[in-house]
């Protein structure tokens, strides 16, 4: 009996496979056409919005009125006028417009409630009467509303009121605590949602993908020639590659827009983005840990997608399996937004520790706490959790699908890479 020696061909490693696997995917998507749609198609939502938001923001203003129309002597028009241009510094927002109405002037019966009734005009309140004892006619709110600052004007216009009001000295402070934590928080807020709204937005190419190629055998090559766990961190990494890109592009035209129509903004908004609040890391530190938090959120929700187009037969069950999982996603947003500002409670640990708000709730605590080193434990875990998930996807796949490889004597590692096969010795 002689044995015969053949040499092998030594295979790939899991890391040498997970970058075979990568690369693939992402020039593959990153040169098709669907993926130019998928990057424009954020783009249209965000510009209607814009859009909306501005028409809407305009009729608001033309149609919540501050105009008090003045149905006074032609004297006492232009002292009300006056008095109303000295008061609007120091009472800012407090002191309205005053329009002279024309047919009060031309009109010595001018009925002020018989003017409004026949809704003429653009008037919150018509003024009437004298300096000495005016009269404001307008509805119960209106009235309330600007009772108080038609008499210092009436009072400023006929002299009982000082000309000239004493200058108050003032000594601001940058900030207080108390405002410095709702700030902070508001920071918090607005990072867990673009967080949330750019990981739910980009993981669904990773189950897009899995599912066309489970479709076509492809999936099957592959797991024959590489191991799974491989193929399976190949795709996500590639996934997320094209997510970085696809955040570059959008984060570009933002900033164009932005550079162009800056002023537009701010005015529909009410705004100022340059006074955003700090967190307590810094931007810089902030700003690297979000997208450090992203990848990983990434990885786990991608994770979860791979396994559920490793258990699904058809593009419809993927899409049937994938809802409870983008429900779950969704709760565990929620559960890690109620949490903002309760840091080292019961119930925030319990977001941390999960891994799938973990990077929720850490990138919440950045902004409100200046400790590094839990982050560094945090992302430790969610590592660990990616690859838990990513072998448990790669073994649930093995059973379902290559149900007829890999039985009989083929060992496998941890990371599912095959031993090299040996031929028996002839007889």
């Amino acid at each position: 009996m002689s044995q015969i020696d053949t040499p092998i061909r030594p295979r790939l490693n899991v890391f040498e496979a997970a970058w075979v696997i990568t690369r693939r995917d992402f020039v593959a998507v990153l040169f098709s056409r669907a993926f130019l749609f998928f990057l424009i198609g954020p783009l249209f939502p965000v510009l209607i919005g814009g859009l909306a938001g501005s028409i809407g923001g305009q009729v608001q203003r033309n149609a919540v009125s501050i105009e008090i129309g003045l149905a006074l002597s032609a004297e006492d028009n232009a002292a009300m006028i006056t008095a109303a241009d000295a008061l609007r510094p120091q009472l800012r927002g407090l002191v309205p417009e005053l329009r002279v109405i024309d047919e009060a002037s031309a009109d010595s019966n001018f009925d002020a409630r018989e003017y409004l009734d026949q809704r003429r005009g653009n008037y919150a309140a018509i003024l009437t009467g004298s300096l000495t004892a005016p009269q404001l006619v307008g509805t119960q709110g209106q009235v309330d509303r600007w009772k108080g600052p038609i008499e210092l004007i009436a009072a400023t216009a006929s002299g009982a009121a000082p000309a000239r009001f004493p200058q108050a000295s003032s000594e601001v402070v940058a900030s207080s605590a108390a405002s410095e934590r709702t700030n902070r928080i508001r920071t918090a807020q607005a990072a867990q949602m673009v967080l949330f709204l750019l990981t739910m937005l980009l993981g669904g190419m990773v189950l897009s993908n899995l599912a066309e190629e489970k479709g076509n055998k492809i999936i099957e090559i592959l797991a024959a020639a590489l191991p799974m766990d491989a193929v399976f961190m190949g795709k996500l990494f590639a996934m997320l590659g094209v997510s970085f890109v696809g955040i570059a592009v959008w984060f570009t035209v933002g900033w164009g827009f932005w550079a162009i129509a800056e002023d537009a903004i701010v005015t529909v908004t009410q705004t100022n983005f340059r006074d955003l609040p700090g967190p307590a890391v810094g931007w810089p530190m902030f700003l690297a840990l979000g997208l450090v938090y992203f990848t990983m959120a990434y990885l786990l929700l991608g994770s979860l997608f791979l396994t559920i187009g490793a258990m699904a037969s058809s593009v419809r069950e993927v899409q049937t399996m994938s809802m409870p999982v983008t429900m779950l996603q969704l709760m565990v947003f929620f559960l890690s937004a109620a949490n903002i500002g309760q840091t080292g409670t019961p119930l925030e640990l319990t977001s941390i520790a999960f891994p799938l708000s973990s990077p929720f709730a850490m990138l919440a605590r950045a902004a409100l706490e200046d400790t590094l080193w839990t982050h560094a434990l945090a992302l430790v875990w969610q590592g660990i959790a990616v690859i838990l998930l990513v072998k448990g996807g790669s073994l649930l796949f093995r059973k379902r699908v290559m149900k007829s490889g890999g039985a009989g004597r083929v060992k496998k590692g941890w990371f599912g890479r095959r031993a090299p096969a040996t031929l028996e010795p002839a007889e």
